[in-house]
């Protein structure tokens, strides 16, 4: 064959083949080098070197191999044997503003008393000035004790609002300064699903429960300014970086989607941040128009995407049970009531069919998880429902024989390991076989993880590979790190770009400070970041690797 043939035919194959031949030719931007790269693909667990051009990964392999790669423009980055992850996808947060200054309780135990609370109000109360709020987060006693309302708060700051909340998050206490501030008039009607409680002579004692919170949020992020809000905002994302987090899924009830897409417009967001719809509910029923038509942001890192809803309470509160009521942990765990009637359940699994969307779940207790695995078997079952990857938060209360139906229903169960840390004198989870875990991953059920509070990832993979309440449940490290990575992506339709360290994928990941496979697991929560980079973009820089 001569040489001019040889050379057309070269030519025509380019022509046929361009993007293949530019992406064989072309050198990467950057490489990594000698590390411990944990990619998240069961396949292939582990590699010493990555290359990256533009926003995506293009290789991965031995270091000889990625290191041969290199042209004489390409950045290299020697890791010196560090740990490499798939950026974090925390699948569960909630990004909050609130107004500045406000004075936090200071409580020398988790669960205080009304004496370590009336004491901690009054100190707060002399170095507060009038009009700035006040918050403490309670536990049990408090909720359970009826002494602490309105009128008692009142008595210790007139002159402040306060708020007392339990670190669950489903019901406030509040004074009367609070109810003013709020916006919450002595008439308020109830909103569906949520609650202003009454004495019995119709006046309102301060505790506001489940969806009437939704408006409480509402009014209280309308208080904060454009400039307090995008400095707590800015907080949050450096926290985030530092900690290896490359994408948030925020459920935003603290304010409509089109004003938290407006506050992010207007500050440099480094990470990928998932805004999902979250809307509240009046009392005439839920407010399914609120995010519609669905706002875009110009940032191709902030998305809007799924609708939530919550189903019931927590076992602490007990959803609408009253404050006194002598229930145990256990007994709401497997008996709590439902913020919503069944008619509303199927309601909800019509609109994410017509409106494509995708639906998450608040589902703590048994009863909820049972309702809407009922709902969805009346309304297809598992031909219509397998596809849609209907999330269930937190699913606390999954029992064994739920699981399969879980499974068979292709629900994505978003666990939060520190919700299963908390004091378990009693061994309620062990006995009634509920907040699991590894008997999720068994069953072949995906499961993501979210922070919904504790935001250090690295905290949270401890929790998951102790499970402190049901040891039988805990799971190895490696698999916290796919549910906080590659199923997470898979959790928002989002796994063939993200999730895992494979060639084609986005290039977010975090060079670690440690080794969290191997270091002691009291030593897990110290863990950093000293590199993050989203689409190949360093977004944090510890300043601790040489870059060549």
């Amino acid at each position: 064959m001569s040489g001019s043939i040889k050379t057309y035919i070269a030519v025509f194959l380019l022509s046929l083949f361009p993007a293949a031949a530019e992406s064989q030719q072309a050198a990467p931007d950057l490489v990594l080098l000698d590390g411990k790269i944990f990619t998240s693909d069961a396949g292939h667990p582990y590699v010493q070197a990555l290359a990256i051009r533009g926003e995506r990964i293009t290789a991965t392999g031995d270091s000889a191999t990625i290191r041969a790669l290199a042209g004489p423009h390409t950045k290299q980055i020697d890791l010196g044997g560090r740990t490499v992850i798939s950026g974090i996808n925390d699948a569960h947060v909630h990004l909050s503003i609130s107004p500045p200054n406000r004075v936090d309780l200071e409580f020398k135990s988790l669960d205080p008393d009304w004496t370590e609370v009336k004491a901690a109000v009054a100190a707060a109360v002399l170095k507060a000035p009038k009009g700035t709020f006040i918050y403490g987060q309670i536990a049990w006693k408090i909720f359970r004790d009826l002494a602490v309302n309105r009128d008692t708060l009142d008595q210790l700051a007139p002159n402040n609002p306060i708020i007392l909340y339990p670190f669950t998050g489903h019901a406030w206490i509040v004074n009367s300064a609070a109810l003013v501030r709020l916006g919450i008039r002595e008439d308020q009607p109830d909103p569906l699903g949520g609650r202003y409680e009454r004495s019995p002579d119709g006046r309102l004692t301060g505790v506001i429960r489940e969806y009437a919170l939704e408006t409480v949020w509402r009014n209280l992020s309308n208080q904060t300014s454009e400039a307090d809000a995008l400095k707590e905002l800015r907080e949050t994302f450096s926290a985030a970086v530092k900690w290896g987090i490359t994408t948030i899924q925020d459920m935003e009830n603290d304010m409509p989607p089109d004003r938290c897409i407006a506050l992010l417009e207007k500050m440099p967001v480094p990470i990928r941040v998932r805004v999902i719809r979250m809307p509240g509910t009046t009392p005439a029923g839920r407010d399914i128009q609120e995010g519609r038509p669905v706002p875009r942001s110009s940032n191709p890192l902030i998305t809007v995407s799924g609708t939530k809803w919550v189903l019931d309470g927590t076992p602490l509160e007990g959803t609408f049970a009253p404050r006194n009521d002598p229930g145990t942990l256990e007994y709401f765990q497997l008996h709590e009531q439902l913020t919503f009637p069944q008619t509303e359940l199927a309601a909800m699994l019509q609109e994410t069919l017509r409106d494509h969307d995708q639906l998450l779940l608040h589902v703590s207790g048994s009863p909820a998880a049972a309702a809407m695995l009922s709902a969805m078997q009346s309304a297809g079952g598992a031909q219509v429902w397998a596809s849609q990857r209907v999330r269930f938060e937190h699913g606390d209360g999954l029992t064994p024989d739920l699981i399969p139906r879980v499974k068979e229903m292709g629900i994505i169960v978003v666990r939060n390991p520190s919700h299963g840390a908390g004091p378990d004198l009693h061994g309620v989870f062990e006995r009634i076989k509920a907040q699991p875990l590894r008997s999720l991953l068994a069953a072949g059920i995906p499961v993501a993880f979210g922070s919904d509070g504790l935001p250090n990832p690295y905290l949270n993979i401890m929790f998951a590979s102790l499970d402190p309440n049901r040891p039988s449940e805990a799971i190895t490290r490696e698999q916290a790190v796919i549910a906080y990575t590659l199923t997470s992506a898979y959790a928002e339709f989002a796994e063939k770009d993200k999730g895992s360290l494979e060639p084609s994928k986005l290039a977010d990941l975090a060079v670690l400070s440690q080794d969290i496979f191997t270091v002691d697991a009291s030593d897990l929560p110290k863990t950093e970041s000293v590199l993050t980079m989203v689409g190949g973009k360093i977004v944090y820089d510890g300043k601790v690797l040489p870059l060549q």
